[in-house]
């Protein structure tokens, strides 16, 4: 998968089928768009995502946490066969552009656009003007098809990145992933940790997640971990480990069924797949250790 990134001029060596959203948890909405585009790469054309380097709320000042990071969209995009990745750069300029110039400049000419697809609440350019209407407009101008895809319904209400956020915030992972078409993961390189787990008899591995990532509430999750294509069961702890950390670094820490090996500096991808408890501090070690046990026992059990 070729990424464009860091630059607003570029160009594509052929013409483009592109999906335009903000991608923000690649929830059904997004995959449906994506499989759009793969309809599209099957008559030739270049399967292209475009996306912004930031979401428009964090630009505007507002939120702040993403649901996927750059790399597990890239991850997650790559997978599902996508060609090319535009990450436009999004900063005064480029949120300056005139709509029908964004549309002049980068669709047509740059990206060489035979077919566009979006979501109803698409925009971009000078004060988000730009929408599928005004794509629309331009179709017979620029030579491309455009095609708006209506909203996905899980559980009577569209699925919207909002709705997963809100999910992800309570805890609530089955919501979730029910929107996301799978579990909400975190993906990372395993750190060194403290070796705690290491020294009780359940070794764990530790990710420490980007800052600009969402994490549902600090607990323990029932959870399921890739490691090199292979997924082995688990159970999380998300959260700084009040028992025998005094520092506020978030992480997760993850305890892998059946699994025997060094995981140290590889990337692995860990699913959040139901609550557990929350996170507890407790009076000493045992304590912990007691519970942990408990824990372990109950994910080796848990049939979700």
């Amino acid at each position: 998968m070729q990424i464009i990134e860091q630059t607003t001029v570029f160009g594509l060596p052929g013409r483009s089928a592109v999906a335009l959203g903000k991608f923000d948890g690649v929830h059904l909405g997004h995959r449906a768009l994506i499989h759009k585009i793969m309809e599209q790469k099957r008559r030739g054309l270049l399967a292209t995502v475009f996306t912004f380097d930031m979401s428009a709320a964090a630009f505007f000042g507002g939120e702040e946490k993403e649901l996927t990071t750059r790399e597990e969209k890239r991850r997650i995009f790559r997978q599902m066969g996508v060609d090319v990745l535009i990450e436009f750069p999004l900063n005064p300029e480029t949120a300056a552009t005139e709509p029908e110039e964004f549309v002049r400049r980068y669709l047509a000419e740059q990206m060489q656009a035979a077919y566009l697809c979006a979501g109803p609440d698409l925009s971009f350019g000078k004060k988000g003007a730009g929408d599928y209407a005004l794509l629309a407009r331009h179709a017979d101008e620029y030579g491309y098809q455009v095609e708006l895809i209506d909203k996905v319904m899980v559980d009577g209400e569209e699925v919207s990145s909002t709705r997963v956020r809100e999910a992800v915030r309570r805890g609530e992972m089955e919501a979730a992933a029910r929107m996301l078409g799978v579990p909400y993961s975190v993906t990372g390189n395993v750190e060194h940790g403290m070796r705690l787990g290491r020294t009780l008899g359940m070794p764990t591995a530790n990710l420490l997640p980007e800052a600009d990532k969402l994490l549902p509430p600090n607990g323990v999750y029932y959870a399921r971990v890739a490691v090199d294509g292979v997924d082995y069961k688990g159970i999380s702890n998300v959260g700084c480990k009040p028992t025998v950390s005094d520092r506020q670094m978030m992480g997760v820490e993850t305890y892998l069924y059946d699994f025997d090996g060094d995981l140290y500096g590889r990337d692995i991808s860990v699913q959040l797949l139901a609550f557990r408890r929350p996170e507890m501090k407790f009076d000493g070690v045992a304590g912990l250790k007691a519970q942990l046990d408990m824990d372990i026992v109950a994910g080796a059990a848990w049939g979700g």
